[in-house]
């Protein structure tokens, strides 16, 4: 077995763990091909999955009654995502979401166990991170940043990316690619 295809299957096992109703994404940092810490996305240690449950008394409700959408009598709103009820997409509408996202979380992680990040490889089994994580992953010291796939949100991640010496390297499971 390859180190990547080692590292993503770990990632893989990783991302479930997380609590998230939209999306299970894994994060590994590693150093001399060894493990040093972990993360996937979630909400804090000890609050509750975000569900659409919890916010549909409150501000949820208000917010679905100022785009007219209707709450369906009965139904169970405890797997519901809140910002896919609002119609969002993936990356979007996050201002409704309570979780931080797995590559924040390694370097939360990272510093909660006082792991230099500093010349790390950063394994996600996601896309290129969105502009605020990147943000991050920059000051951090992270070096390499393997992808599962090379799209990405906005053009500001794209701006961070050539204006850095952060490299970002596309995974790929299948032999030959």
């Amino acid at each position: 077995m390859e180190w990547d295809e080692y590292f993503f299957s770990i990632c893989e096992v990783v991302s479930k763990n997380s609590k998230c109703l939209s999306r299970k994404i894994g994060g590994l940092l590693v150093q001399d091909n060894r493990i040093l810490c972990t993360g996937y996305n979630g909400p804090p240690s000890g609050v509750p999955v975000c569900s659409a449950r919890y916010f549909i008394d409150d501000e949820l409700m208000q917010e679905l009654g100022r785009r007219g959408i209707k709450k369906e009598r009965g139904k169970d709103y405890s797997t519901t995502c809140p910002r896919y009820l609002l119609g969002y997409k993936s990356g979007e509408g996050l201002e409704w979401c309570v979780a931080a996202h797995a590559e924040r979380n390694v370097l939360i992680t990272a510093a909660r166990f006082g792991v230099s990040t500093k010349d790390k490889i950063l394994y996600l089994s996601c896309g290129i991170p969105c502009k605020d994580c990147m943000i991050e992953i920059i000051n951090a010291g992270i070096k390499e940043v393997v992808v599962s796939t090379m799209s990405s949100y906005d053009l500001k991640v794209r701006y961070l990316l050539s204006n850095s010496k952060i490299v970002v390297r596309l995974y790929s499971h299948l032999k030959g690619e």
